[in-house]
């Protein structure tokens, strides 16, 4: 199963897994939580497309295929994977709402998908548009509208809202996975490629100034202040400010 595209999980499997009991052992004395975790600690070292029920069997130690009895393949796997990791993103329903006021609500929401991202950056791997809708994604949602709720937003607005902030963590969060990957994969920080970019980029603009000229300085001024391609923490924190001054002027405007 490594190395190939999975086959679509099957929506009625996929969803008596995810609301059944995942603690109940079954023959073989294997879990469907220790299954899953197993899987997420694979897919956290090296990826979505590392993880197979192979590894998982001599991770735990057990047959291959008594894997199967309890998860059919690996589309329901990875919709397990994505319910369970999002369990750890409140102590509880309200805690998004308990914040001091819905700004700092829906700040507190946007910080806590941020840290799960970062944590599982498999996550980018996977189509959560349909998704199965298990538990922990479904109390997510529901903790993640309270903040908005009772502030004059209509229902439509409020899942606008919510969507767009976490539109904006996805999009950051993977650009700052993809630049850590970079990094990884060359051996070397931004600033050292530059130093050997740097040169080579000069030789080719030189004379060249006038046709750029805010292109030139914009980002001069940008790699001044970051020292780096990217700060993902600027981006991330600059980017929900706007979004949120944004939802402000429509909650005022009501």
């Amino acid at each position: 199963m490594s190395g190939k595209k999975s086959a679509a999980p099957d929506p009625a499997r996929s969803l008596a897994l995810l609301w059944g009991s995942h603690s109940k052992p079954g023959r073989s004395g294997l879990t469907v939580r220790a299954i899953v975790d197993t899987a997420i600690q694979l897919a956290d070292a090296d990826g979505l497309e590392s993880v197979s029920m192979r590894q998982i069997a001599e991770q735990l130690k057990a047959g291959t295929m008594s894997l199967y009895t309890h998860v059919p393949g690996k589309g329901e796997l990875t919709d397990l994977m994505f319910d369970t990791v999002y369990a750890e993103l409140y102590a509880d329903v309200d805690e998004p709402a308990r914040q001091d006021g819905w700004r700092a609500g829906m700040e507190f929401v946007a910080r806590r998908n941020w840290e799960v991202l970062m944590a599982h950056p498999w996550i980018h791997e996977v189509p959560a548009v349909r998704s199965a809708l298990g538990p922990n994604v479904t109390l997510k949602y529901e903790a993640e509208l309270r903040p908005l709720d009772g502030r004059g937003l209509s229902d439509v607005e409020m899942d606008s809202a919510l969507a767009l902030i976490l539109t904006h963590v996805l999009g950051t969060a993977r650009a700052a996975a993809e630049h850590l990957r970079t990094q990884r994969e060359s051996g070397l920080t931004d600033q050292e490629w530059w130093l050997t970019t740097g040169p080579l980029l000069d030789r080719y603009m030189a004379g060249l100034a006038d046709r750029f000229p805010v292109a030139g300085r914009v980002g001069t001024a940008a790699g001044e202040q970051f020292q780096a391609a990217m700060d993902a923490d600027h981006s991330f924190r600059f980017g929900l400010d706007r979004i949120l001054d944004g939802i402000q002027l429509l909650m005022d405007q009501r």
